[in-house]
Protein backbone atom coordinates (compact mmCIF):
# COMPACT_ATOMS: atom_id res chain seq x y z
CA UNK A 1 0.00 0.00 0.00
CA UNK A 2 1.34 3.85 -0.74
CA UNK A 3 2.64 5.53 2.22
CA UNK A 4 2.92 9.45 0.26
CA UNK A 5 0.39 11.31 -0.48
CA UNK A 6 1.28 11.53 -3.69
CA UNK A 7 1.54 7.67 -4.60
CA UNK A 8 -2.20 7.48 -2.87
CA UNK A 9 -3.19 10.33 -5.31
CA UNK A 10 -1.55 8.60 -8.38
CA UNK A 11 -3.60 5.00 -7.52
CA UNK A 12 -6.86 7.01 -7.50
CA UNK A 13 -5.74 8.34 -10.71
CA UNK A 14 -4.74 5.64 -12.48
CA UNK A 15 -7.70 3.75 -11.03
CA UNK A 16 -9.93 6.60 -13.02
CA UNK A 17 -7.99 6.31 -16.41
CA UNK A 18 -7.92 3.07 -16.34
CA UNK A 19 -12.00 2.71 -16.21
CA UNK A 20 -11.85 5.68 -18.57
CA UNK A 21 -9.72 3.44 -21.20
CA UNK A 22 -11.34 0.42 -20.61
CA UNK A 23 -15.05 1.71 -21.27
CA UNK A 24 -13.45 3.24 -24.87
CA UNK A 25 -12.27 0.02 -25.63
CA UNK A 26 -15.17 -1.56 -25.59
CA UNK A 27 -17.31 1.04 -27.08
CA UNK A 28 -15.11 0.99 -30.08
CA UNK A 29 -15.43 -2.88 -30.34
CA UNK A 30 -18.96 -3.01 -29.52
CA UNK A 31 -19.32 0.12 -32.49
CA UNK A 32 -17.50 -1.53 -35.07
CA UNK A 33 -19.75 -5.25 -34.47
CA UNK A 34 -22.42 -3.00 -34.91
CA UNK A 35 -21.35 -1.64 -38.17
CA UNK A 36 -19.56 -4.81 -39.52
CA UNK A 37 -23.50 -6.14 -38.82
CA UNK A 38 -25.29 -3.51 -40.71
CA UNK A 39 -22.84 -3.93 -43.42
CA UNK A 40 -23.88 -7.62 -43.70
CA UNK A 41 -27.23 -6.80 -42.88
CA UNK A 42 -27.83 -5.12 -46.33
CA UNK A 43 -29.81 -2.02 -45.71
CA UNK A 44 -27.47 1.02 -47.11
CA UNK A 45 -28.57 3.70 -44.81
CA UNK A 46 -28.60 2.10 -41.56
CA UNK A 47 -25.35 0.66 -42.68
CA UNK A 48 -23.59 4.71 -43.09
CA UNK A 49 -24.98 5.80 -39.83
CA UNK A 50 -23.80 3.18 -38.56
CA UNK A 51 -20.08 3.52 -39.39
CA UNK A 52 -20.31 7.26 -39.35
CA UNK A 53 -20.74 6.31 -34.99
CA UNK A 54 -18.16 3.45 -35.25
CA UNK A 55 -15.48 5.99 -36.92
CA UNK A 56 -16.04 8.77 -34.71
CA UNK A 57 -15.73 6.50 -31.69
CA UNK A 58 -12.73 4.58 -33.23
CA UNK A 59 -10.97 8.18 -34.28
CA UNK A 60 -11.21 9.20 -30.62
CA UNK A 61 -9.73 6.54 -29.26
CA UNK A 62 -6.92 7.03 -31.52
CA UNK A 63 -3.64 7.90 -30.43
CA UNK A 64 -5.19 7.09 -26.56
CA UNK A 65 -5.96 3.16 -26.49
CA UNK A 66 -4.40 2.19 -29.47
CA UNK A 67 -2.15 3.49 -32.09
CA UNK A 68 -3.32 6.27 -35.01
CA UNK A 69 -2.44 3.87 -37.64
CA UNK A 70 -4.49 0.96 -36.28
CA UNK A 71 -7.62 3.04 -35.85
CA UNK A 72 -6.82 4.23 -39.60
CA UNK A 73 -6.79 0.65 -40.57
CA UNK A 74 -10.05 -0.10 -39.01
CA UNK A 75 -11.62 2.78 -40.45
CA UNK A 76 -10.31 1.93 -43.84
CA UNK A 77 -11.32 -1.72 -43.64
CA UNK A 78 -14.93 -0.59 -42.64
CA UNK A 79 -15.07 1.80 -45.39
CA UNK A 80 -14.46 -0.63 -47.81
CA UNK A 81 -16.55 -3.44 -46.56
CA UNK A 82 -19.25 -0.72 -47.01
CA UNK A 83 -18.21 0.61 -50.54
CA UNK A 84 -18.04 -3.25 -51.86
CA UNK A 85 -21.84 -3.67 -50.90
CA UNK A 86 -24.17 -3.83 -53.43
Amino acid sequence: MANHKSSKKRILVTAKKNAVNTARKTQVKTYTKKAVKAIESGDKEVATTTLRTAVSKIMKAAGKIMPKKRASRKVSRLTKKLNAMK
